[in-house]
């Protein structure tokens, strides 16, 4: 192997390209929930309150969609390596089948949640305003999950501007129909809260249109897409792709279920507490978009390198990843510190703006603590699932998040009486113990299978 600041330099570069138009598209997709929270904001305190709870439990099942399709681009990416288009167009039409059964069932769940949703403790203002856009939230779930499977194909191929130019019309397309349905402009009555889930179903379901049928109608994408797209599905891929995607979804869902968690702790101290978690959240949320995508691109990567055998060059394609994660993080986190109240009246209006305004920027504050060990952690998990290396960093996440973070914000913000921010700073221990925990994981596996011959290699990176 190679390792010199030149060769990182080098995969930098190569990473980088990959990893812009993926980050792009993953802001994209994020200004939906971003366009929304801000207009719902504009409504008043319990509007947002109320978003913020239903979107929290969909969270769940789309962790498990997103984990999914990062099983698609898994296959594609180590198919492309291998020049295997026969793997690659199997990928894509079985993890369609899977994230399409997925969106029902997220739609069921929500109809049998819908009268036990007072359990969860929350304002009963907030209940009673949540039930319908639960319910058309969970409907846009279809074509949310589906999307990310040809998304993420196309990812593993190298051809993420399509799929990103796609996307950024649905987010334009989102932001127009939340102005004409939440406000009842061009002749439309103003829906308010249910008008932002209606557009969101809209804008979702044309996006998943068109990357369909640019699937279909690129010749570049030809060889490399299923030429019968309702066959019957092949069971024992079905099986690989799930063995997978499973993991990666419980480590996806490890994390996200502890935030949820975190929201419900947060909900039982009222409306203002939980509106100003939901400003917090979705700006953190919006910024941790930038090293998702180049989690992404390292999956792809490492993919790529795994199933061309390509095996030198692995640990230079994580330090690049490491490299662009702490890059960024030093310029985000400093905005969150500089400019928190700033960002935070962004989204606040109405009454008792000044109290939400107050939470919100104090954890902004929390928020710059912990996107470096959040960028580090992602970006290591997606090295080590472009290796196939995806149940014990599942495993890692729950313990760090459930055993740990949740105990110990529960402890910060009740007994100690450190309230929403204490809760936050729990969820940050969880995050630096991934981080430390996985990181150490991929630079090991990577450290050993650099200096060992080819007969070995297979054996450490299927190691779990």
């Amino acid at each position: 192997m190679s390792f010199s600041v030149s060769s990182i330099l080098d995969e930098s570069r190569t990473t980088f390209r990959l990893a812009i138009p993926l980050i792009i598209g993953q802001l994209g997709q994020m200004l939906i929930g971003l366009s929304d929270t801000l207009m719902l904001g504009w409504l008043g305190v319990t509007q947002l309150a109320a978003s913020s709870f239903a979107n929290t439990i969909i969270y769940l099942p789309m962790m498990v969609g997103i984990g999914m399709s990062m099983a698609v681009s898994i296959r594609v990416s180590q198919a492309r390596g291998a020049e295997d288009p026969v793997v690659a167009r199997a990928a894509l039409r079985h993890g369609l089948y899977i994230t399409f059964v997925l969106g029902l069932l997220t739609i069921a769940m929500a109809f049998a949640l819908l009268p036990f949703l007072h359990l969860f403790k929350q304002d009963p203002a907030v209940v009673a305003i949540a039930p319908t856009f639960f319910v058309l939230i969970a409907v846009s779930m279809v074509p949310a999950m589906t999307s990310m499977a040809v998304k993420s194909h196309a990812d593993a191929m190298n051809r993420p501007w399509p799929v990103f130019w796609i996307s950024l019309g649905g987010v334009f397309l989102d932001i127009f129909l939340n102005w004409v349905m939440i406000f009842g402009k061009l002749g439309f009555p103003a829906l308010g809260l249910e008008g932002a889930a209606i557009s969101t179903i809209i804008s979702r379901a044309l996006v998943l249109g068109a990357m369909i049928f640019w699937c279909v109608r690129d010749p570049g994408m030809k060889d490399w897409v299923p030429q019968r797209w309702f066959r019957a599905p092949d069971w024992p891929a079905v099986k690989d792709l799930l063995r997978t995607g499973f993991p990666a979804s419980m480590q996806l869902l490890a994390e996200v279920s502890a935030f949820v968690m975190a929201t419900f702790i947060i909900g039982n101290m009222g409306q203002a507490a939980l509106a100003s978690h939901q400003v917090a959240i979705t700006c953190a949320a919006t910024i941790f978009m930038v090293p998702l995508g180049i989690s992404m691109a390292l999956t792809v990567r490492m993919g790529e390198a795994f199933g061309a055998k390509n095996r030198g060059v692995m640990r230079n394609i994580v330090l690049s990843g490491w490299l662009m994660g702490i890059v960024f993080t030093v310029f985000s986190a400093a905005s969150f510190v500089l400019f928190n109240h700033e960002i935070a009246s962004a989204f606040i209006k109405g009454e008792r703006s000044a109290e939400v305004l107050e939470v919100a920027a104090a954890l902004l504050i929390v928020a710059a603590a912990f996107q470096f060990c959040d960028a580090l952690q992602i970006i290591s998990a997606g090295a080590l699932r472009g290796l196939d290396d995806v149940h014990t960093p599942a495993w890692i996440a729950f313990w760090a998040y459930w055993v740990v973070s949740i105990p110990l914000g529960w402890a910060l913000a009740r007994p100690l009486g450190w309230g929403v921010t204490g809760m936050w700073w729990g969820i940050t221990v969880g995050l630096t113990m991934t981080c430390i925990l996985l990181g150490r994981r991929i630079w090991l596996k990577t450290a050993r299978v650099a200096m060992i011959d080819d007969s070995k290699r297979e054996a450490i990176l299927s190691e779990s």
